[in-house]
C-alpha cells in the first residue's frame, strides 16, 4: 500500500505539577513549537525544559529496543490507514483528563518503538487526505488502550499554558472514538482548520466526518469549514464557545457540514492490522530502554515552521464523532510544536508537551 501524501511524526512530551524552573520570557528560552529536529536524528527527549508541568515523562528516540506494551515512546506516526498511532494513557482505567499531559503512543504497526493497539480494539476507521490536512477518525474499544470505560475524554488541547507553544493539529480521544487531524503548515488556513478554541464541542464540530463504525476506508476529500465558522441567512458567522463556568453546552446554533469525499477504498480490518493479531490486552508500567535511531520511514526531512496562536480555556468534551458537545471531564492544557516539510508531498512533524 503506497503511503498517503501526508506523513506525521508526533511526539508527546510530558508533564508533572512542578514549579516553573525556567523563565519562559527570557531571551534564551525556545518554545517547543519553535524547535527543529531531523527525523533521522531525533533527540532522546524533544522537550528539554522544566516548566510549569515539569520535564518530559517519556522519550522520542524510539526503535525496536523500546517497542512493547510497556513502552514510554512518545512519538506517534500517521502514514496511512494501516499505519497510524494514537495517544493514550500509560496505565489502565485512566481518564484522559487525568493523563492528558503524559500520554504515550499506541500504534497499528510494529517498527515505531511504541505500544501496539490490541487486536479488535479498532472497530471502524476513516483516513482522509485533503488539500489542507490529513485526518484519521474512528471508533475504538478505549479500555484496550487504558482509557477508562465511559470516559467522555476530550481534546489533547495545547493552549500553551506553560509556554511550550501551539500545534497545527487536533486530537480528541474518548467516548470510544477518536479524531487526529494534522494540518499542513504551508496549506490553506492551517491555523483555522486546526483551531484550538472549540475544545468543548467535540469531534463532530472540529473534525466533521462520514466515518462509520464497522467500516475501514481511506478517501480523498475537500477541506472542512474551519471549526466555529458557519453561514446563517447568507451571513458568515463565527461561533463563540461559552465559558466553562456557564455549564454544559446543551445546544448549538448550527450543525457542522461534513465535507465531500471521493475515491474511497474500503478494506477489511484483518488485512490492515496484521501486526495486532497477537496483541490481546492493555498494559501499564514503564520501559527503561531508550535505544538509538528511529525506525519509521518519513516522507522527507523536517524544516521549521512557526507556532500557531490559539486562545481559550481548557475543558473536557465528548470526543464522540456523533456528539454535539458538552463538557464532561476536565483536562489540563498542554503545549505543542509543529515542523513541516514539502518534498513532493506534504509532511508535518509535531511535538506535544
Amino acid at each position: 500500500m503506497s503511503p498517503v501524501a501526508l506523513s506525521a511524526l508526533l511526539a508527546f512530551a510530558a508533564a508533572s505539577t512542578r514549579v516553573l524552573a525556567q523563565d519562559a520570557t527570557s531571551s534564551s528560552f525556545v518554545p517547543l513549537a519553535s524547535k527543529v529536529f531531523n527525523w533521522n536524528d531525533l533527540p532522546e527527549k524533544a522537550d528539554t525544559d522544566d516548566l510549569l508541568r515539569g520535564t518530559q515523562m517519556g522519550f522520542n528516540n524510539c526503535n525496536s529496543t523500546t517497542e512493547g506494551q510497556s513502552s514510554l515512546c512518545q512519538t506517534a506516526v500517521i502514514n496511512h490507514l494501516d499505519d497510524f498511532c494514537l495517544w493514550a494513557p500509560i496505565n489502565p482505567n485512566t481518564t484522559i483528563g487525568d493523563s492528558e499531559a503524559d500520554e504515550v503512543a499506541w500504534c497499528t504497526k510494529k517498527g515505531h518503538g511504541s505500544r501496539l493497539i490490541p487486536d479488535g480494539a479498532l472497530t471502524g476507521v476513516q483516513l482522509t487526505k485533503t488539500p489542507g490536512y490529513i485526518q484519521v477518525v474512528g471508533f475504538i474499544d478505549q479500555t484496550k488502550i487504558n482509557i477508562q470505560a465511559g470516559d467522555g475524554g476530550g481534546e489533547l488541547d495545547p493552549h500553551g499554558a506553560d509556554f511550550r507553544g501551539n500545534p497545527l493539529w487536533h486530537n480528541f480521544m474518548g467516548s470510544n472514538s477518536f479524531c487526529f487531524k494534522i494540518c499542513d503548515p504551508s496549506g490553506p488556513n492551517p491555523a483555522d482548520l486546526c483551531q484550538h478554541i472549540y475544545d468543548r464541542i467535540g469531534v463532530s464540530y472540529n473534525c466533521p466526518t462520514a466515518a462509520q463504525d464497522g467500516t475501514f476506508e481511506y478517501c480523498e476529500g475537500d477541506n472542512q469549514d474551519p471549526p466555529g465558522i458557519y453561514t446563517s441567512n447568507g451571513q458568515v458567522v463565527t461561533y463563540t464557545q461559552p465559558a466553562e463556568s456557564l455549564g454544559v453546552i446543551s445546544s448549538m446554533p448550527y450543525q457542522p457540514k461534513v465535507p465531500a469525499s471521493s475515491n474511497c477504498v474500503q478494506l477489511a480490518s484483518s488485512a490492515l492490522f496484521t501486526d495486532l493479531a497477537a496483541v490481546t490486552g492493555a498494559a501499564s508500567g514503564s520501559a527503561s530502554a531508550s535505544g538509538s535511531g528511529a525506525t519509521a520511514a518519513p516522507t522527507g526531512t523536517a524544516k521549521t515552521s512557526g507556532s500557531v496562536a490559539a486562545t481559550g480555556s481548557r475543558s473536557g468534551s465528548s470526543a464522540s464523532p456523533s456528539a454535539t458537545g458538552g463538557s464532561q471531564n476536565g483536562a489540563g492544557a498542554v503545549g505543542i510544536s509543529v515542523l513541516s516539510t514539502i518534498a513532493g508531498v506534504m509532511a508535518a512533524v509535531s511535538f506535544l508537551a
